[in-house]
Protein backbone atom coordinates (compact mmCIF):
# COMPACT_ATOMS: atom_id res chain seq x y z
CA UNK A 1 0.00 0.00 0.00
CA UNK A 2 1.13 3.65 -0.65
CA UNK A 3 2.08 6.05 1.76
CA UNK A 4 -1.44 7.79 1.99
CA UNK A 5 -3.03 4.76 3.01
CA UNK A 6 -0.79 3.75 5.87
CA UNK A 7 0.18 6.44 7.88
CA UNK A 8 -2.71 8.36 9.28
CA UNK A 9 -5.10 5.92 8.22
CA UNK A 10 -7.31 7.13 10.24
CA UNK A 11 -7.43 10.68 8.76
CA UNK A 12 -6.96 9.32 5.16
CA UNK A 13 -9.80 10.33 2.92
CA UNK A 14 -9.46 6.90 1.35
CA UNK A 15 -13.14 5.20 0.00
CA UNK A 16 -12.36 1.60 1.74
CA UNK A 17 -15.93 0.64 0.72
CA UNK A 18 -16.90 -1.37 -2.53
CA UNK A 19 -20.08 1.01 -3.31
CA UNK A 20 -18.50 4.47 -4.11
CA UNK A 21 -21.15 7.89 -4.37
CA UNK A 22 -19.27 10.29 -6.39
CA UNK A 23 -21.11 13.58 -7.10
CA UNK A 24 -20.01 16.31 -9.44
CA UNK A 25 -16.57 15.31 -11.78
CA UNK A 26 -13.51 17.15 -10.10
CA UNK A 27 -12.57 19.95 -12.98
CA UNK A 28 -9.78 21.69 -10.87
CA UNK A 29 -6.45 21.81 -12.23
CA UNK A 30 -6.14 20.46 -16.10
CA UNK A 31 -9.33 18.48 -15.62
CA UNK A 32 -11.84 19.24 -18.35
CA UNK A 33 -14.61 17.22 -19.36
CA UNK A 34 -13.76 17.04 -23.18
CA UNK A 35 -13.22 13.65 -24.32
CA UNK A 36 -16.35 10.91 -24.44
CA UNK A 37 -15.27 8.41 -22.21
CA UNK A 38 -13.26 9.95 -19.80
CA UNK A 39 -13.71 8.87 -15.76
CA UNK A 40 -13.73 11.18 -13.70
CA UNK A 41 -10.73 12.01 -11.79
CA UNK A 42 -11.90 10.92 -8.54
CA UNK A 43 -11.05 7.40 -9.30
CA UNK A 44 -7.35 7.59 -10.38
CA UNK A 45 -6.83 9.47 -7.55
CA UNK A 46 -8.34 6.90 -5.28
CA UNK A 47 -6.29 4.47 -6.78
CA UNK A 48 -3.10 6.40 -7.15
CA UNK A 49 -3.36 7.27 -3.87
CA UNK A 50 -3.60 3.39 -1.73
CA UNK A 51 -1.55 1.92 -3.73
CA UNK A 52 1.57 4.03 -4.85
CA UNK A 53 3.77 6.20 -2.91
CA UNK A 54 5.57 9.71 -4.08
CA UNK A 55 7.84 8.92 -6.96
CA UNK A 56 6.11 5.73 -8.11
CA UNK A 57 5.69 4.91 -12.03
CA UNK A 58 1.68 4.27 -12.99
CA UNK A 59 1.36 2.78 -16.58
CA UNK A 60 -2.01 3.28 -18.37
CA UNK A 61 -3.32 1.12 -21.50
CA UNK A 62 -5.56 3.41 -22.60
CA UNK A 63 -4.44 6.89 -21.57
CA UNK A 64 -7.92 8.78 -23.53
CA UNK A 65 -7.51 12.63 -22.33
CA UNK A 66 -4.92 12.59 -19.50
CA UNK A 67 -7.01 11.89 -16.32
CA UNK A 68 -4.55 9.52 -14.62
CA UNK A 69 -1.68 11.55 -15.63
CA UNK A 70 -2.96 14.86 -14.85
CA UNK A 71 -3.69 13.07 -11.24
CA UNK A 72 -0.05 11.72 -11.52
CA UNK A 73 1.21 15.14 -11.68
CA UNK A 74 -0.39 16.29 -8.63
CA UNK A 75 0.42 13.29 -6.45
CA UNK A 76 3.82 13.31 -8.00
CA UNK A 77 3.80 9.80 -9.75
CA UNK A 78 5.56 9.24 -12.42
CA UNK A 79 3.48 8.41 -15.71
CA UNK A 80 3.71 6.06 -18.79
CA UNK A 81 0.80 6.20 -20.89
CA UNK A 82 0.01 4.67 -24.34
CA UNK A 83 -2.61 5.37 -26.83
CA UNK A 84 -3.49 4.87 -30.49
CA UNK A 85 -5.46 8.39 -30.66
CA UNK A 86 -3.25 10.95 -31.70
CA UNK A 87 -5.18 13.58 -31.99
CA UNK A 88 -5.96 12.99 -28.28
CA UNK A 89 -2.14 12.57 -27.80
CA UNK A 90 -1.29 15.86 -28.84
CA UNK A 91 -4.17 17.51 -27.19
CA UNK A 92 -2.43 15.99 -23.44
CA UNK A 93 0.78 16.65 -24.48
CA UNK A 94 0.03 20.33 -24.32
CA UNK A 95 -2.14 20.54 -21.92
CA UNK A 96 1.07 19.17 -19.87
CA UNK A 97 3.19 21.95 -20.87
CA UNK A 98 5.23 24.19 -19.29
CA UNK A 99 7.08 20.75 -18.37
CA UNK A 100 6.41 19.38 -15.11
CA UNK A 101 8.59 18.08 -12.31
CA UNK A 102 7.61 14.31 -13.02
CA UNK A 103 8.62 11.75 -15.38
CA UNK A 104 6.16 11.37 -18.21
CA UNK A 105 5.30 10.32 -21.66
CA UNK A 106 2.71 8.86 -24.06
CA UNK A 107 3.39 6.46 -26.33
CA UNK A 108 1.27 6.21 -29.78
CA UNK A 109 0.85 2.25 -29.74
CA UNK A 110 -1.61 -0.38 -30.07
CA UNK A 111 -1.53 -2.18 -27.15
CA UNK A 112 -2.12 -5.27 -28.43
CA UNK A 113 0.28 -5.49 -30.72
CA UNK A 114 3.32 -6.89 -28.73
CA UNK A 115 6.12 -6.05 -30.58
CA UNK A 116 4.73 -2.33 -30.97
CA UNK A 117 4.19 -2.15 -27.10
CA UNK A 118 7.02 -3.37 -26.10
CA UNK A 119 9.75 -1.93 -27.60
CA UNK A 120 7.65 1.67 -27.01
CA UNK A 121 7.69 0.14 -23.37
CA UNK A 122 10.80 -0.65 -23.07
CA UNK A 123 12.33 3.14 -24.33
CA UNK A 124 10.22 4.61 -21.38
CA UNK A 125 11.16 2.82 -19.28
CA UNK A 126 15.42 3.20 -19.83
CA UNK A 127 14.39 6.59 -20.19
CA UNK A 128 12.67 6.66 -17.21
CA UNK A 129 15.90 4.49 -15.49
CA UNK A 130 12.92 1.82 -14.22
CA UNK A 131 12.42 -1.95 -15.11
CA UNK A 132 9.31 -2.36 -14.24
CA UNK A 133 5.98 -0.17 -13.12
CA UNK A 134 4.36 0.18 -9.71
CA UNK A 135 0.82 0.45 -10.93
CA UNK A 136 -1.36 0.21 -13.92
CA UNK A 137 -4.87 1.16 -14.86
CA UNK A 138 -6.80 0.48 -18.00
CA UNK A 139 -10.22 1.70 -19.12
CA UNK A 140 -10.84 0.28 -22.22
CA UNK A 141 -13.06 1.16 -24.84
CA UNK A 142 -16.84 -0.57 -24.62
CA UNK A 143 -16.68 -1.69 -28.14
CA UNK A 144 -17.75 -0.29 -30.48
CA UNK A 145 -20.07 2.31 -28.59
CA UNK A 146 -17.81 5.52 -29.10
CA UNK A 147 -15.45 5.03 -32.42
CA UNK A 148 -12.60 6.80 -31.01
CA UNK A 149 -10.40 6.93 -34.08
CA UNK A 150 -11.17 5.57 -37.72
CA UNK A 151 -7.74 3.17 -36.85
CA UNK A 152 -8.47 -0.52 -37.84
CA UNK A 153 -6.35 -1.65 -35.04
CA UNK A 154 -8.68 0.40 -32.50
CA UNK A 155 -10.72 -1.87 -29.92
CA UNK A 156 -13.20 1.26 -30.45
CA UNK A 157 -13.71 -0.42 -34.42
CA UNK A 158 -14.72 -4.13 -33.05
CA UNK A 159 -17.67 -4.77 -32.69
CA UNK A 160 -17.52 -8.67 -32.47
CA UNK A 161 -17.12 -9.49 -28.87
CA UNK A 162 -14.83 -12.69 -29.23
CA UNK A 163 -12.75 -10.67 -31.53
CA UNK A 164 -12.51 -7.60 -29.17
CA UNK A 165 -12.05 -10.33 -25.89
CA UNK A 166 -8.98 -11.44 -27.61
CA UNK A 167 -7.34 -7.82 -28.39
CA UNK A 168 -8.15 -6.93 -24.67
CA UNK A 169 -6.27 -10.07 -23.22
CA UNK A 170 -3.28 -8.93 -25.80
CA UNK A 171 -3.10 -5.67 -24.51
CA UNK A 172 -3.53 -6.66 -20.90
CA UNK A 173 -0.77 -9.39 -21.19
CA UNK A 174 1.59 -6.82 -22.59
CA UNK A 175 0.68 -4.49 -19.62
CA UNK A 176 1.13 -6.75 -17.32
CA UNK A 177 4.35 -7.84 -18.49
CA UNK A 178 5.94 -4.27 -16.80
CA UNK A 179 4.18 -4.72 -13.81
CA UNK A 180 6.32 -5.73 -10.73
CA UNK A 181 5.53 -8.98 -8.80
CA UNK A 182 3.23 -8.33 -5.68
CA UNK A 183 1.86 -4.80 -6.81
CA UNK A 184 -1.64 -4.06 -8.10
CA UNK A 185 -3.74 -3.22 -11.09
CA UNK A 186 -7.24 -1.75 -11.94
CA UNK A 187 -9.71 -2.25 -14.95
CA UNK A 188 -12.39 0.09 -15.17
CA UNK A 189 -15.36 -0.87 -17.56
CA UNK A 190 -18.98 -0.93 -17.92
CA UNK A 191 -21.71 -3.19 -19.56
CA UNK A 192 -23.29 -1.93 -22.71
CA UNK A 193 -26.10 -3.26 -25.19
CA UNK A 194 -26.08 -4.93 -28.16
CA UNK A 195 -28.62 -6.02 -30.00
CA UNK A 196 -31.65 -5.31 -27.57
CA UNK A 197 -29.90 -7.24 -24.57
CA UNK A 198 -27.41 -6.24 -21.91
CA UNK A 199 -23.55 -7.33 -22.72
CA UNK A 200 -22.08 -7.70 -19.70
CA UNK A 201 -18.93 -6.66 -20.83
CA UNK A 202 -17.27 -5.49 -17.38
CA UNK A 203 -17.94 -8.98 -16.34
CA UNK A 204 -16.17 -10.86 -19.10
CA UNK A 205 -13.31 -8.20 -18.82
CA UNK A 206 -12.82 -9.77 -15.31
CA UNK A 207 -13.48 -13.21 -16.00
CA UNK A 208 -10.63 -12.90 -18.84
CA UNK A 209 -8.11 -11.07 -16.50
CA UNK A 210 -8.73 -13.88 -13.62
CA UNK A 211 -8.18 -17.06 -16.69
CA UNK A 212 -5.40 -15.78 -18.07
CA UNK A 213 -3.02 -13.92 -15.82
CA UNK A 214 -1.52 -15.09 -12.31
CA UNK A 215 -3.64 -12.63 -10.32
CA UNK A 216 -5.62 -12.44 -6.79
CA UNK A 217 -8.97 -10.29 -7.21
CA UNK A 218 -8.30 -8.04 -4.61
CA UNK A 219 -12.19 -6.21 -5.18
CA UNK A 220 -14.98 -4.77 -6.98
CA UNK A 221 -15.87 -1.37 -6.67
CA UNK A 222 -19.29 -0.19 -8.38
CA UNK A 223 -18.86 3.43 -8.95
CA UNK A 224 -22.13 5.88 -10.19
CA UNK A 225 -22.20 7.62 -13.81
CA UNK A 226 -23.07 11.39 -13.14
CA UNK A 227 -22.47 14.26 -16.11
CA UNK A 228 -21.44 11.86 -18.44
CA UNK A 229 -20.51 13.98 -21.66
CA UNK A 230 -22.95 12.52 -24.20
CA UNK A 231 -26.13 12.78 -22.05
CA UNK A 232 -25.48 15.90 -20.36
CA UNK A 233 -28.53 18.72 -20.68
CA UNK A 234 -30.78 15.59 -22.08
CA UNK A 235 -31.64 13.35 -19.39
CA UNK A 236 -35.78 13.87 -20.73
CA UNK A 237 -35.01 12.31 -24.49
CA UNK A 238 -32.35 9.44 -22.48
CA UNK A 239 -35.60 8.73 -20.23
CA UNK A 240 -38.30 8.63 -23.18
CA UNK A 241 -35.77 6.33 -24.93
CA UNK A 242 -35.11 3.51 -22.23
CA UNK A 243 -38.76 3.05 -22.20
CA UNK A 244 -39.31 3.00 -26.05
CA UNK A 245 -37.25 0.79 -26.29
CA UNK A 246 -37.14 -1.33 -23.16
CA UNK A 247 -34.14 -1.01 -21.64
CA UNK A 248 -32.60 0.65 -18.48
CA UNK A 249 -29.88 3.56 -18.59
CA UNK A 250 -26.64 2.93 -17.33
CA UNK A 251 -25.66 4.64 -14.40
CA UNK A 252 -22.76 2.49 -12.99
CA UNK A 253 -18.99 1.02 -13.95
CA UNK A 254 -17.10 -1.57 -12.46
CA UNK A 255 -13.85 -0.89 -10.87
CA UNK A 256 -11.57 -3.88 -10.52
CA UNK A 257 -8.77 -4.32 -8.38
CA UNK A 258 -6.08 -6.78 -9.14
CA UNK A 259 -2.91 -7.97 -7.14
CA UNK A 260 -0.08 -9.54 -9.92
CA UNK A 261 1.19 -13.08 -8.07
CA UNK A 262 3.78 -13.79 -10.80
Amino acid sequence: MGNDSNSNWREVDLNVDSLWIIGERDKSGKHANVYHGNFIPQVPDQLIRRYTREGDTVLELFSGGGTTLFECEKLKRNYIGFDINKQIIDYVRGKMQPSTQIKYEICDCDVADFTEFNQAAINVCNEQGIEKVDFLIAHPPYLDVVKFTQDKRDLSQISDIDTFMSKFVDAMRNGLSFLAKDKYFALVAGDIYKRSEVVPLAFYMMDAVKKNFNVKMKGVIIKNIEGNKGKLGSQDIWKYRALKRDYFLFKHEYISVFKKMA
